[in-house]
Protein backbone atom coordinates (compact mmCIF):
# COMPACT_ATOMS: atom_id res chain seq x y z
CA UNK A 1 0.00 0.00 0.00
CA UNK A 2 3.07 2.33 0.16
CA UNK A 3 2.83 2.93 -3.39
CA UNK A 4 -1.08 3.43 -3.76
CA UNK A 5 -0.30 5.77 -0.66
CA UNK A 6 1.80 7.89 -2.49
CA UNK A 7 -0.01 8.51 -5.39
CA UNK A 8 -2.09 11.24 -4.85
CA UNK A 9 0.21 13.45 -3.49
CA UNK A 10 1.30 13.60 -7.17
CA UNK A 11 -1.86 15.59 -8.22
CA UNK A 12 -1.92 17.66 -5.12
CA UNK A 13 0.86 19.97 -6.21
CA UNK A 14 -1.52 21.70 -9.00
CA UNK A 15 -2.05 25.11 -8.28
CA UNK A 16 -4.94 25.54 -6.14
CA UNK A 17 -6.51 29.00 -6.33
CA UNK A 18 -8.78 28.12 -8.88
CA UNK A 19 -10.79 25.43 -6.60
CA UNK A 20 -10.23 27.37 -3.66
CA UNK A 21 -11.98 30.59 -5.23
CA UNK A 22 -14.65 27.88 -6.35
CA UNK A 23 -15.53 26.59 -2.76
CA UNK A 24 -15.58 29.99 -1.42
CA UNK A 25 -18.67 30.56 -4.03
CA UNK A 26 -20.39 27.11 -3.23
CA UNK A 27 -20.01 27.66 1.11
CA UNK A 28 -23.16 29.67 2.34
CA UNK A 29 -22.50 33.08 4.17
CA UNK A 30 -23.02 32.14 7.64
CA UNK A 31 -25.24 35.33 7.95
CA UNK A 32 -27.58 33.99 4.79
CA UNK A 33 -27.94 30.31 7.53
CA UNK A 34 -31.31 30.41 8.91
CA UNK A 35 -31.19 31.83 12.35
CA UNK A 36 -33.30 28.53 13.70
CA UNK A 37 -33.33 24.99 12.07
CA UNK A 38 -36.12 23.51 10.07
CA UNK A 39 -35.84 20.47 12.52
CA UNK A 40 -35.60 22.90 15.59
CA UNK A 41 -39.00 24.32 14.64
CA UNK A 42 -40.37 21.18 13.85
CA UNK A 43 -39.63 20.46 17.83
CA UNK A 44 -41.07 23.54 18.85
CA UNK A 45 -44.03 23.07 17.20
CA UNK A 46 -44.33 19.89 18.82
CA UNK A 47 -43.31 21.44 22.08
CA UNK A 48 -46.67 23.82 21.36
CA UNK A 49 -49.12 20.87 20.44
CA UNK A 50 -48.32 19.43 24.00
CA UNK A 51 -50.01 22.31 25.57
CA UNK A 52 -52.76 22.95 23.23
CA UNK A 53 -53.21 19.11 23.56
CA UNK A 54 -52.83 19.07 26.81
CA UNK A 55 -55.58 21.28 27.61
CA UNK A 56 -57.45 20.68 25.21
CA UNK A 57 -57.67 17.23 26.94
CA UNK A 58 -58.30 19.33 30.79
CA UNK A 59 -61.55 20.87 29.43
CA UNK A 60 -62.79 17.94 28.22
CA UNK A 61 -62.34 16.30 31.42
CA UNK A 62 -64.15 19.84 32.93
CA UNK A 63 -67.07 19.65 30.46
CA UNK A 64 -68.97 17.24 32.54
CA UNK A 65 -72.65 17.84 33.73
CA UNK A 66 -71.48 20.04 36.34
CA UNK A 67 -70.31 22.39 33.90
CA UNK A 68 -67.50 24.35 33.29
CA UNK A 69 -67.77 27.15 35.62
CA UNK A 70 -68.17 24.75 38.69
CA UNK A 71 -65.40 22.29 37.56
CA UNK A 72 -62.80 25.00 37.33
CA UNK A 73 -63.51 25.97 40.58
CA UNK A 74 -63.14 22.86 42.31
CA UNK A 75 -60.37 22.33 40.29
CA UNK A 76 -58.09 25.53 40.87
CA UNK A 77 -60.10 27.46 43.91
CA UNK A 78 -60.94 24.23 45.95
CA UNK A 79 -57.42 22.72 44.46
CA UNK A 80 -56.78 19.03 46.02
CA UNK A 81 -54.04 16.99 45.00
CA UNK A 82 -55.47 13.68 44.87
CA UNK A 83 -58.64 15.24 42.55
CA UNK A 84 -57.75 17.54 40.21
CA UNK A 85 -56.06 17.54 37.31
CA UNK A 86 -55.16 21.35 37.17
CA UNK A 87 -51.39 20.97 38.20
CA UNK A 88 -51.41 17.83 34.77
CA UNK A 89 -51.84 21.29 32.71
CA UNK A 90 -49.72 23.47 34.55
CA UNK A 91 -46.84 21.19 34.30
CA UNK A 92 -47.53 21.00 30.30
CA UNK A 93 -47.23 24.97 30.62
CA UNK A 94 -44.26 24.68 32.66
CA UNK A 95 -42.98 22.18 29.66
CA UNK A 96 -44.14 24.59 27.07
CA UNK A 97 -42.55 27.82 28.81
CA UNK A 98 -38.89 25.57 29.40
CA UNK A 99 -38.33 24.18 26.31
CA UNK A 100 -39.35 27.50 24.20
CA UNK A 101 -37.15 29.41 26.21
CA UNK A 102 -33.76 27.05 26.33
CA UNK A 103 -34.11 25.81 23.00
CA UNK A 104 -36.29 28.44 20.69
CA UNK A 105 -34.84 31.82 22.46
CA UNK A 106 -31.70 30.79 23.82
CA UNK A 107 -30.96 27.79 20.95
CA UNK A 108 -29.09 25.87 23.26
CA UNK A 109 -27.40 22.64 21.58
CA UNK A 110 -27.79 19.78 24.63
CA UNK A 111 -29.87 18.01 26.27
CA UNK A 112 -30.39 18.85 29.97
CA UNK A 113 -33.05 21.17 29.74
CA UNK A 114 -35.67 18.61 28.30
CA UNK A 115 -33.96 16.18 30.54
CA UNK A 116 -35.45 17.90 33.54
CA UNK A 117 -38.46 18.58 32.34
CA UNK A 118 -38.94 14.71 31.51
CA UNK A 119 -37.55 14.11 34.85
CA UNK A 120 -40.16 15.96 36.71
CA UNK A 121 -43.05 15.20 34.57
CA UNK A 122 -42.54 11.69 35.10
CA UNK A 123 -41.92 11.37 38.55
CA UNK A 124 -45.05 13.64 39.25
CA UNK A 125 -47.48 11.75 37.12
CA UNK A 126 -46.16 8.71 38.58
CA UNK A 127 -46.76 9.98 42.43
CA UNK A 128 -49.99 11.56 41.16
CA UNK A 129 -51.28 8.51 39.48
CA UNK A 130 -50.55 6.77 42.73
CA UNK A 131 -52.14 8.48 45.31
CA UNK A 132 -55.03 10.42 43.11
CA UNK A 133 -58.52 8.46 43.56
CA UNK A 134 -60.24 10.78 40.69
CA UNK A 135 -59.75 7.65 38.10
CA UNK A 136 -62.07 5.67 40.44
CA UNK A 137 -65.06 8.44 40.28
CA UNK A 138 -64.60 9.49 36.54
CA UNK A 139 -64.16 6.46 34.72
CA UNK A 140 -61.44 5.19 32.32
CA UNK A 141 -61.26 8.69 30.67
CA UNK A 142 -59.60 10.31 33.12
CA UNK A 143 -56.61 7.39 32.70
CA UNK A 144 -55.99 9.78 29.63
CA UNK A 145 -54.36 12.85 30.44
CA UNK A 146 -51.73 11.38 32.73
CA UNK A 147 -51.31 8.80 30.12
CA UNK A 148 -50.89 11.69 27.33
CA UNK A 149 -48.92 14.14 29.17
CA UNK A 150 -46.22 11.30 30.28
CA UNK A 151 -45.81 10.07 26.54
CA UNK A 152 -45.61 13.27 25.12
CA UNK A 153 -42.86 14.76 27.28
CA UNK A 154 -40.81 11.32 26.35
CA UNK A 155 -41.45 11.68 22.75
CA UNK A 156 -40.31 15.31 23.09
CA UNK A 157 -37.26 13.42 24.43
CA UNK A 158 -36.09 11.27 22.07
CA UNK A 159 -37.18 14.22 19.15
CA UNK A 160 -34.61 16.68 20.74
CA UNK A 161 -31.64 14.09 21.47
CA UNK A 162 -32.16 11.78 18.11
CA UNK A 163 -33.53 14.61 15.65
CA UNK A 164 -32.54 17.98 16.46
CA UNK A 165 -28.69 17.79 17.98
CA UNK A 166 -28.28 15.07 15.47
CA UNK A 167 -29.72 16.65 12.81
CA UNK A 168 -28.05 20.30 13.75
CA UNK A 169 -24.22 18.51 14.23
CA UNK A 170 -24.72 17.35 10.96
CA UNK A 171 -25.43 20.02 9.61
CA UNK A 172 -22.76 22.36 11.16
CA UNK A 173 -20.10 19.91 10.40
CA UNK A 174 -20.61 19.75 6.56
CA UNK A 175 -21.52 23.23 6.79
CA UNK A 176 -17.69 23.88 8.02
CA UNK A 177 -16.04 21.26 5.87
CA UNK A 178 -16.02 23.75 2.57
CA UNK A 179 -13.76 26.40 5.11
CA UNK A 180 -12.11 23.08 6.38
CA UNK A 181 -11.17 22.22 2.46
CA UNK A 182 -10.51 25.80 1.30
CA UNK A 183 -7.83 26.23 4.61
CA UNK A 184 -6.62 22.66 3.93
CA UNK A 185 -3.67 21.71 1.82
CA UNK A 186 -3.70 19.72 -2.00
CA UNK A 187 -6.54 21.00 -3.20
CA UNK A 188 -7.44 20.73 -6.46
CA UNK A 189 -8.95 22.83 -9.11
CA UNK A 190 -10.22 21.17 -13.10
CA UNK A 191 -8.32 22.69 -15.55
CA UNK A 192 -9.98 25.12 -17.88
CA UNK A 193 -8.18 22.88 -20.96
CA UNK A 194 -8.48 19.53 -21.41
CA UNK A 195 -4.72 18.49 -22.40
CA UNK A 196 -6.26 15.59 -24.82
CA UNK A 197 -9.53 14.52 -26.13
CA UNK A 198 -10.46 11.06 -24.38
CA UNK A 199 -10.80 10.07 -27.63
CA UNK A 200 -7.68 9.51 -28.89
CA UNK A 201 -5.37 7.54 -25.95
CA UNK A 202 -1.86 7.72 -26.11
CA UNK A 203 -1.50 4.25 -27.01
CA UNK A 204 -3.23 1.50 -28.75
CA UNK A 205 -3.68 -1.79 -27.12
CA UNK A 206 -5.42 -5.07 -28.26
CA UNK A 207 -9.11 -4.59 -28.36
CA UNK A 208 -9.38 -0.96 -28.72
CA UNK A 209 -11.47 0.97 -30.73
CA UNK A 210 -9.79 3.31 -33.19
CA UNK A 211 -12.80 4.09 -34.93
CA UNK A 212 -13.93 6.20 -32.66
CA UNK A 213 -11.28 8.99 -32.68
CA UNK A 214 -12.11 10.18 -36.21
CA UNK A 215 -16.04 9.96 -35.47
CA UNK A 216 -15.49 12.80 -33.00
CA UNK A 217 -13.28 14.93 -34.58
CA UNK A 218 -14.84 18.44 -34.12
CA UNK A 219 -17.44 17.38 -31.90
CA UNK A 220 -19.34 20.40 -29.68
CA UNK A 221 -22.41 21.07 -27.88
CA UNK A 222 -24.69 23.29 -29.63
CA UNK A 223 -28.23 22.71 -28.00
CA UNK A 224 -29.11 24.30 -24.72
CA UNK A 225 -29.60 20.87 -23.98
CA UNK A 226 -26.14 19.60 -24.63
CA UNK A 227 -24.45 22.69 -22.90
CA UNK A 228 -26.41 21.32 -19.44
CA UNK A 229 -24.88 18.24 -20.09
CA UNK A 230 -21.54 20.07 -20.35
CA UNK A 231 -22.53 22.24 -17.37
CA UNK A 232 -23.36 18.76 -15.88
CA UNK A 233 -19.63 17.14 -16.37
CA UNK A 234 -17.78 19.96 -15.20
CA UNK A 235 -19.52 20.51 -11.82
CA UNK A 236 -19.02 16.25 -10.86
CA UNK A 237 -15.23 16.87 -12.06
CA UNK A 238 -14.58 19.53 -9.94
CA UNK A 239 -16.62 17.64 -6.97
CA UNK A 240 -14.10 14.64 -7.92
CA UNK A 241 -11.09 16.34 -7.72
CA UNK A 242 -12.05 18.34 -4.47
CA UNK A 243 -12.33 15.02 -2.84
CA UNK A 244 -8.84 13.67 -4.10
CA UNK A 245 -7.36 17.24 -2.16
CA UNK A 246 -8.75 15.44 1.08
CA UNK A 247 -7.55 12.25 1.00
CA UNK A 248 -6.86 12.85 5.03
CA UNK A 249 -10.42 13.02 5.77
CA UNK A 250 -11.30 9.64 4.11
CA UNK A 251 -12.58 7.28 6.51
CA UNK A 252 -11.29 3.42 6.00
CA UNK A 253 -14.20 1.38 5.62
CA UNK A 254 -13.28 -2.24 4.02
CA UNK A 255 -9.83 -3.08 3.21
CA UNK A 256 -9.24 -6.60 1.11
CA UNK A 257 -4.85 -6.88 0.71
CA UNK A 258 -4.19 -3.46 -1.67
CA UNK A 259 -7.31 -2.70 -2.10
CA UNK A 260 -9.18 -0.32 0.30
CA UNK A 261 -12.75 1.18 0.29
CA UNK A 262 -13.25 4.46 2.19
CA UNK A 263 -15.89 7.20 2.75
CA UNK A 264 -16.09 10.50 2.65
CA UNK A 265 -19.06 13.06 3.68
CA UNK A 266 -19.23 15.89 0.32
CA UNK A 267 -20.84 19.15 1.52
CA UNK A 268 -23.69 19.43 -0.29
CA UNK A 269 -23.95 15.83 -1.31
CA UNK A 270 -23.62 13.44 1.42
CA UNK A 271 -21.29 10.54 1.78
CA UNK A 272 -19.58 8.84 -1.13
CA UNK A 273 -17.89 5.74 -1.44
CA UNK A 274 -14.04 5.55 -2.37
CA UNK A 275 -12.36 2.61 -3.82
CA UNK A 276 -8.61 2.42 -3.89
CA UNK A 277 -6.40 0.19 -5.70
CA UNK A 278 -2.93 -0.66 -6.99
CA UNK A 279 -2.51 -2.43 -10.26
CA UNK A 280 0.56 -3.95 -11.78
CA UNK A 281 -0.32 -2.60 -15.49
CA UNK A 282 -0.15 0.55 -17.41
CA UNK A 283 -2.36 3.41 -16.45
CA UNK A 284 -3.22 3.26 -20.35
CA UNK A 285 -4.57 0.01 -20.21
CA UNK A 286 -6.88 1.06 -17.70
CA UNK A 287 -7.51 4.18 -19.54
CA UNK A 288 -8.97 2.58 -22.17
CA UNK A 289 -10.92 -0.65 -20.58
CA UNK A 290 -12.87 1.22 -18.08
CA UNK A 291 -13.15 5.15 -19.13
CA UNK A 292 -12.35 4.84 -22.78
CA UNK A 293 -14.78 1.75 -23.84
CA UNK A 294 -17.55 1.84 -21.33
CA UNK A 295 -19.62 -0.39 -24.19
CA UNK A 296 -17.16 -2.85 -23.10
CA UNK A 297 -17.11 -2.82 -19.44
CA UNK A 298 -20.07 -5.86 -19.38
CA UNK A 299 -17.88 -8.51 -20.57
CA UNK A 300 -15.41 -8.38 -18.04
CA UNK A 301 -17.43 -6.67 -14.92
CA UNK A 302 -19.74 -8.95 -13.55
CA UNK A 303 -21.55 -5.97 -11.87
CA UNK A 304 -22.95 -4.34 -14.48
CA UNK A 305 -25.66 -5.83 -16.75
CA UNK A 306 -25.49 -2.86 -19.54
CA UNK A 307 -23.81 -0.14 -20.41
CA UNK A 308 -24.56 1.69 -23.82
CA UNK A 309 -23.98 5.29 -25.28
CA UNK A 310 -26.95 7.70 -26.06
CA UNK A 311 -25.26 10.50 -26.86
CA UNK A 312 -21.88 12.00 -27.25
CA UNK A 313 -22.44 15.33 -26.74
CA UNK A 314 -18.54 16.79 -27.40
CA UNK A 315 -15.12 15.98 -27.72
CA UNK A 316 -15.24 15.37 -23.86
CA UNK A 317 -18.44 14.60 -22.51
CA UNK A 318 -21.45 11.65 -23.60
CA UNK A 319 -24.58 10.10 -21.86
CA UNK A 320 -24.79 6.87 -20.71
CA UNK A 321 -27.59 4.13 -19.41
CA UNK A 322 -26.59 1.86 -17.38
CA UNK A 323 -28.03 -0.90 -15.28
CA UNK A 324 -26.17 -2.95 -12.03
CA UNK A 325 -26.52 -6.35 -11.65
CA UNK A 326 -27.99 -7.47 -8.42
CA UNK A 327 -26.71 -7.51 -5.28
CA UNK A 328 -26.19 -8.83 -1.75
CA UNK A 329 -27.67 -12.46 -2.72
CA UNK A 330 -30.40 -10.24 -4.69
CA UNK A 331 -31.44 -9.02 -1.87
CA UNK A 332 -30.35 -5.66 -3.87
CA UNK A 333 -32.51 -5.83 -6.83
CA UNK A 334 -30.62 -4.29 -10.31
CA UNK A 335 -31.13 -0.58 -10.83
CA UNK A 336 -30.90 1.64 -14.02
CA UNK A 337 -28.82 4.68 -14.29
CA UNK A 338 -28.49 7.79 -16.93
CA UNK A 339 -25.72 9.47 -16.55
CA UNK A 340 -23.62 12.22 -18.10
CA UNK A 341 -19.98 11.47 -17.92
CA UNK A 342 -16.70 14.32 -18.56
CA UNK A 343 -13.83 12.39 -19.77
CA UNK A 344 -10.47 14.43 -19.19
CA UNK A 345 -6.62 13.27 -20.01
CA UNK A 346 -3.98 15.41 -17.68
CA UNK A 347 -0.49 14.88 -17.60
CA UNK A 348 -0.37 12.32 -14.80
CA UNK A 349 -3.76 10.89 -14.51
CA UNK A 350 -7.35 10.10 -16.41
CA UNK A 351 -10.18 11.02 -14.78
CA UNK A 352 -14.01 10.05 -15.99
CA UNK A 353 -16.43 12.14 -13.89
CA UNK A 354 -20.19 12.00 -13.73
CA UNK A 355 -23.32 12.32 -12.29
CA UNK A 356 -26.95 11.47 -12.89
CA UNK A 357 -28.91 13.30 -15.79
CA UNK A 358 -31.65 12.42 -17.80
CA UNK A 359 -32.39 11.89 -21.45
CA UNK A 360 -35.20 11.63 -23.67
CA UNK A 361 -34.39 7.95 -25.11
CA UNK A 362 -34.58 6.79 -21.80
CA UNK A 363 -37.31 7.22 -19.48
CA UNK A 364 -37.86 5.00 -16.26
CA UNK A 365 -38.65 1.60 -17.11
CA UNK A 366 -41.26 -0.66 -14.68
CA UNK A 367 -38.97 -3.38 -14.63
CA UNK A 368 -35.87 -1.15 -12.73
CA UNK A 369 -35.73 0.84 -9.84
CA UNK A 370 -34.18 4.50 -11.23
CA UNK A 371 -31.20 5.17 -9.17
CA UNK A 372 -29.15 8.30 -9.09
CA UNK A 373 -25.56 9.20 -9.15
CA UNK A 374 -24.52 12.00 -7.44
CA UNK A 375 -20.67 13.58 -8.47
CA UNK A 376 -18.93 10.48 -8.58
CA UNK A 377 -16.35 8.49 -11.07
CA UNK A 378 -12.94 7.06 -12.00
CA UNK A 379 -9.68 8.35 -11.98
CA UNK A 380 -6.42 6.09 -12.95
CA UNK A 381 -3.01 7.94 -12.29
CA UNK A 382 0.15 6.66 -13.56
CA UNK A 383 3.09 6.15 -11.23
CA UNK A 384 6.16 8.38 -11.56
CA UNK A 385 8.50 6.00 -10.20
CA UNK A 386 7.36 2.82 -12.71
CA UNK A 387 5.22 3.33 -15.61
CA UNK A 388 3.97 -0.26 -15.93
CA UNK A 389 2.15 -0.30 -12.49
CA UNK A 390 -0.82 2.86 -11.48
CA UNK A 391 -3.05 4.02 -8.89
CA UNK A 392 -6.76 3.68 -9.59
CA UNK A 393 -9.47 5.29 -7.66
CA UNK A 394 -13.38 5.01 -7.96
CA UNK A 395 -15.53 7.33 -6.53
CA UNK A 396 -19.12 6.57 -5.61
CA UNK A 397 -21.89 8.42 -4.72
CA UNK A 398 -25.34 7.09 -5.42
CA UNK A 399 -29.15 6.59 -3.72
CA UNK A 400 -30.40 3.54 -5.04
CA UNK A 401 -33.43 4.37 -4.07
CA UNK A 402 -36.36 2.01 -2.98
CA UNK A 403 -36.62 0.77 0.79
CA UNK A 404 -33.26 -0.34 1.76
CA UNK A 405 -31.79 -0.41 5.20
CA UNK A 406 -28.61 2.11 5.19
CA UNK A 407 -26.46 -0.23 6.80
CA UNK A 408 -27.33 -2.72 4.02
CA UNK A 409 -26.84 -0.42 1.44
CA UNK A 410 -23.52 0.74 2.91
CA UNK A 411 -22.03 -3.17 2.63
CA UNK A 412 -23.49 -3.52 -0.69
CA UNK A 413 -21.94 -0.70 -2.21
CA UNK A 414 -18.30 -1.71 -0.16
CA UNK A 415 -18.53 -5.43 -1.53
CA UNK A 416 -19.94 -4.17 -5.19
CA UNK A 417 -16.55 -1.96 -5.71
CA UNK A 418 -14.14 -5.03 -4.27
CA UNK A 419 -16.26 -7.63 -6.52
CA UNK A 420 -15.44 -4.42 -9.48
CA UNK A 421 -11.37 -4.30 -8.93
CA UNK A 422 -11.37 -8.00 -8.47
CA UNK A 423 -12.55 -8.75 -12.46
CA UNK A 424 -10.90 -5.04 -13.25
CA UNK A 425 -7.78 -6.83 -12.38
CA UNK A 426 -8.35 -10.05 -14.33
CA UNK A 427 -8.83 -8.06 -17.28
CA UNK A 428 -5.84 -6.24 -17.49
CA UNK A 429 -3.94 -9.29 -16.38
CA UNK A 430 -5.31 -10.85 -19.60
CA UNK A 431 -4.57 -7.73 -21.96
CA UNK A 432 -1.24 -7.24 -20.64
CA UNK A 433 -0.25 -11.25 -21.49
CA UNK A 434 -1.40 -10.78 -25.22
CA UNK A 435 0.36 -7.65 -25.22
CA UNK A 436 3.77 -9.51 -24.04
CA UNK A 437 2.77 -12.48 -26.85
Amino acid sequence: MNRVERSLPTIASINTSYAQCQTLMAAPDPEERKAISDVRRTFCLFVTFDLLFVSLLWIIELNTKDGIETNLKDEIINYNFKTSFFDIFLLALFRFLLLLLAYALLRLRHWWVIAVTTLITSAFLIIKVILSIQFQTRGAFSYVLPIVSFILAWLETWFLDFKVLTQEAEDERLSQAPQRIFNGPGFLYPSTVSEGQFYSPPESFAGSDDGLEDESVGRIAITPRDKEYVRQGWEAMKVMEQILGQEEYWKLEKEDGNDAVYTFEVPYHGKSFILKAFLQCPAEVVYQEVILQPEKVVVWNRTVAVCQVLQRVDDNTLITYDVSAGAAGGVVSPRDFVNVRRIERKKEMYISSGMSTTHNSRPPLKKYIRGENGPGGFVVMKSIWNPTVCTFIWILNTDLKGRLPRYLIQQSLSATMLEFITHLRQRVRELCEVVHQ
